[in-house]
Parts: C-alpha cells; sequence; structure tokens
C-alpha cells in the first residue's frame, strides 16, 4: 500500500488480518477503504472485498455466506470461498457440518494452506470431535505447516481432556516458540485465566487475567486488552462480585468500544444490576450494528432479556430470547482472543425459566450447554451450568437429580477459593437438598 495507496485487495487483506488477531477497529477501517476503492479492483478480487465488507463492516453473515457462495461458483478452483464460508460465517450460524464441508473443499483445493486445516480442526472441535480435530492439526504437521493457531487450539483440546500436563506444556511451549510479541502469549494467559476460573480458582485467574491485558496493551492491541478485560468482567458477576465485574466492565469501555467489548461490558453491568448503563451500551450496538447478524439476533435479545429479569419480568425475557433461537448454538465472539458469548442466550434464558418457577424448561437450557461442551470450552458457563442445572431439578421437584448435579459442581469446585459468592450460595442450597 506504501507504493499504491489506491490498491483495494491489499487494504482488504490487512483488513482480515486485523479481524483475525482481534483488532476490530483497525479491520473495519482498512475493509471499509477496500469497499471505497472496490472500483480498481479485478472482478475475483472484488468479491473478496465484497465478502470482507459484508463480514467484518455490516456484520451481516447472511450476505456474506451468499457472497461467498457465489465467488465459489465463479471460481470454482479458489479455494478461499470455501475458507471464508466455512469459518467465517457457517461456524457463527451454528451450521458446524457444513463448516467442515467447505474447509474440506478448500484443502483439496489448496492442501498447503494452513487455515483451511485450523479451521476444519476448529469444526471438529466444536462439534467435541477432539481425536478428528487432534488428527487434522498433524495433517497440517506434517506438510510442514505451522500457525500459532494449531497451539491455541491443542491448548483447548488439552482443557477439554482435562490434561493439565498437556496445557502447562503447550503454555511454555507459546513462549519458546512465538516469543512475548505474538498475539498467542495474551490468548494463552486469558485460556489460562479461564481455565482456572473454570474450578473456582478465581484469585490465580484474575493474575493470569490481568498478565492478558497487559501484554496486549504492549504490543498496542487495545482492543485485545478491551476483550480480554470484558471476559474477566462477565466471570466475575456471573459468581457474584458485583464490585470487581462493575470495574472490569468500566475498564473494557475506557480501552475499546469494539463490538464484542463493549457487549461483554454491557452483558457484566446488566447482570450485575446496573441496568441503566447497560441499557445506554444496548441502545448504542443497536444504532451502530443494525445488519449485524450476532448483535441482532444474539447480542442484544440476550442483554434485553438481563434488562427483563432485572424488572422482575422473565416471561418478557424469554419472549425476548426467541429471536435469538435460530442461531443459538453458533460460536460467537473474536475467533482468537477475549470475551465470546456463545451460548449466553441459552444460558439467560435458562435463568429467566427459574424466575418463572418453570424448572423443567430452565433444566432443558442449561442441558444444552452441558451438552456442547466444544463450544464452551472454559468459559464460566460451562461450570455453573451443573449449579444451574441443580437448582432446576430441585425446583421442578426431582431431588435426586438435583443432588447428583449440585455434587458436579461441588467436585468440580472441589479446591475452589472459599469466598466465591455462588460458591457459597451453591453449598448453603446443597445443604439444605441432604
Amino acid at each position: 500500500m506504501a507504493t499504491d495507496p489506491q490498491f483495494a485487495a491489499a487494504y482488504a487483506f490487512v483488513g482480515r488480518v486485523y479481524s483475525d488477531i482481534g483488532e476490530a477497529g483497525l479491520s473495519v477501517e482498512n475493509t471499509r477503504k477496500a469497499w471505497q476503492l472496490r472500483n480498481r479492483a479485478s472482478d475475483q478480487e472484488k468479491f473478496f472485498i465484497d465478502f470482507s465488507y459484508y463480514r467484518i463492516v455490516m456484520g451481516n453473515l447472511e450476505k456474506a455466506g451468499q457472497t461467498c457462495e457465489m465467488w465459489s461458483r465463479t471460481y470454482p478452483r479458489d479455494a478461499f470461498p470455501h475458507t471464508f464460508l466455512g469459518a467465517s460465517t457457517s461456524v457463527a450460524l451454528g451450521k458446524f457440518e457444513k463448516a467442515a464441508a467447505e474447509e474440506k473443499k478448500a484443502i483439496e483445493l489448496n492442501p498447503d494452506h494452513p487455515f483451511a486445516y485450523f479451521n476444519l480442526a476448529s469444526s471438529y472441535l466444536l462439534r467435541g470431535r477432539l481425536a478428528e480435530a487432534l488428527i487434522t492439526i498433524k495433517q497440517a504437521a506434517d506438510r510442514k505447516l505451522e500457525i500459532p493457531e494449531f497451539l491455541a487450539l491443542r491448548y483447548q483440546i488439552a482443557f477439554l481432556k482435562d490434561d493439565q500436563e498437556e496445557m502447562e506444556r503447550l503454555a511454555a511451549l507459546a513462549q519458546e516458540k512465538f516469543g512475548a510479541a505474538d498475539w498467542i502469549q495474551d490468548w494463552i494467559c486469558d485460556h489460562e485465566s479461564y481455565a482456572l476460573a473454570y474450578s473456582g480458582h478465581l484469585q490465580k485467574a484474575r493474575i493470569k487475567s490481568r498478565r492478558a491485558v497487559d501484554l496486549a496493551r504492549q504490543r498496542g492491541h487495545r482492543e485485545n486488552a478491551a476483550q480480554h478485560e470484558a471476559g474477566a468482567a462477565v466471570g466475575e458477576i456471573l459468581f457474584g462480585n458485583v464490585s470487581e465485574a462493575r470495574r472490569s466492565a468500566i475498564s473494557t469501555l475506557d480501552l475499546s468500544k469494539d463490538r464484542d467489548a463493549e457487549y461483554g461490558a454491557a452483558l457484566a453491568l446488566a447482570l450485575s444490576r446496573d441496568s441503566s448503563r447497560s441499557q445506554v451500551l444496548a441502545d448504542d450496538l443497536n444504532k451502530r450494528f443494525p445488519e449485524d447478524t450476532l448483535v441482532v439476533f444474539s447480542y442484544l435479545p440476550a442483554l434485553r432479556a438481563v434488562l427483563a429479569l432485572n424488572r422482575g419480568k422473565p416471561s418478557t425475557a424469554i419472549e425476548l430470547l426467541q429471536v435469538a433461537a435460530p442461531y443459538e448454538l453458533g460460536c460467537q465472539g473474536s475467533g482468537t482472543v477475549g470475551f465470546a458469548g456463545s451460548l449466553y442466550p441459552i444460558y439467560v434464558r435458562g435463568e429467566a425459566y427459574l424466575a418463572a418457577h418453570q424448572g423443567s424448561e430452565a433444566a432443558a437450557e442449561f442441558q444444552k450447554i452441558l451438552d456442547h461442551r466444544g463450544i464452551v470450552v472454559s468459559n464460566p458457563i460451562g461450570a455453573l451450568a451443573h449449579l444451574q442445572i441443580g437448582r432446576a431439578y430441585a425446583l421442578s421437584g426431582d431431588k435426586a437429580k438435583s443432588k447428583s448435579a449440585y455434587q458436579d459442581f461441588l467436585t468440580l469446585w472441589k479446591d475452589a477459593d472459599p469466598d466465591i459468592p455462588i460458591f457459597k450460595e451453591a453449598k448453603a442450597e446443597y445443604e439444605k437438598l441432604k
């Protein structure tokens, strides 16, 4: 771009790179510039620019997917539309089988494209097919294809297999192979934080989370730092720490108002019953992203439902979440860094059913979370679903199932920090069931 400031495709590729590392503002800026210059691009480049514009700037996954479909029909030997259709659209919409099929086609067309292997392995992970995910990563390694994303994916798989030794080895390997300057460092710190919090080691989790934020800021990536901070905010409020959650939410917004970071901050504030500030952020998301599929069908319904619960209207919350149903099993948020809101409409719907004293319906929602660990990975709602389903069974009168669910949660948190509010609540509730 230094030699040709009118090179439209170059701006689009730069926008894509920024998107992949979680720098949404710079991604949007470059992608919008590419769109403005699209008439200077070739027909094939226009497909890439159009896809990028719909996906990154507008957030319209349906239009992005339609563009890729037309791109693949027009240029059947081009692997890129299949790669993007699999990773950037199908996964977010919960169409994991389609995602896998598209990535397999991309590998067939270009067997030396590492991201096709990464995306295929990710589609297996999301469906809980860990062995196939590892086989796919090995296939890439056999072709000498190496990117940091493979290491990050292996870390998630190790977590799901409860392989603490492998997680520690991979974290050390990240430092050795990629150095402190790479995004993988704060990603690993962030996921170490999530893994610790998942089992109730919140004090240690906070240290890792702060390290992730600091590393991102040192690299000048404020939006990455904001997404890490947003994840901390949501985790804190889910565990019942209101003041910590609000502090992290405000810190998030001081760093960035990127879409996912703003959503995380708004959700943390809503869950902490700071409805007025959360409503302002929700209105801002609605204004800035009117066509964004995730905002319209996931983020805003979840926020509005929590705000309805704050007003004591669980039936309204349940109604507001109906719009989220078609895409609620999608993998949402940034693919590489920070807060991801996957399955949160389901979790909030479960809480709404609890508030409405509909125990059986609530249990069904929390069971969805337990059934999709490959999507949740180490997000705190995966741990808390055990507790919530115990509450749901207690509400519906099934004492045996309720006790079993509470025991699952308390076993997971057997060494948890004793002062976590939701941990205290869980132990007190379990004692009453005995």
